[in-house]
């Protein structure tokens, strides 16, 4: 009997996890569907109250730079008119969970239209509130050489 609950606890320990995987990389995507679509709304429903939005740079002289953005900055950014679309295309590399926090490490590029502008690495820090996965910390890495 023991062994059959500890099987059974396995299983729906396994199935409870993937269906919170399943459920992180949707929040993801939809970012980058609203992204595609230039739509505001579907972005800012992916992100918590106050994330945290951050790109690592590299200067003129080879320095490392963090610049924050914030969300509303982002947002304006995504909305200027543009006649390319917008598609960020990622693989999800690594998902961790535990509890109510999420970590997703996603590798990507980034085309506006069919050109390549540039890639990297997107970090995410997901929490679950209220139910549902949010994007609370977002930090990329961006470059123009090595893409292909």
């Amino acid at each position: 009997m023991k062994r059959i609950f500890l099987i059974l606890t396995f299983i729906s320990t396994t199935v409870y996890a993937q269906n919170d995987e399943v459920a992180v990389k949707q929040v993801v995507n939809r970012l980058f569907d609203g992204m595609k679509k230039s739509d505001t709304a579907i972005i800012r429903s992916v992100f918590s109250s106050d994330p945290t939005l951050q790109s690592i740079a590299t200067s003129r002289e080879g320095n490392v730079l963090i610049v924050n953005e914030p969300l509303d900055s982002f947002l304006v950014g995504i909305s200027k008119p543009h006649t390319e679309v917008y598609n960020e295309r990622l693989s999800f590399d690594v998902i961790k969970i535990d509890g109510e926090l999420a970590m997703v490490w996603a590798p990507y590029k980034f085309y506006a239209g069919e050109r390549l502008n540039h890639c990297g690495t997107d970090s995410f820090q997901l929490v679950r509130i209220g139910g549902q996965w949010k994007i609370q910390y977002l930090i990329d890495t961006r470059r123009r050489q090595g893409c292909e």
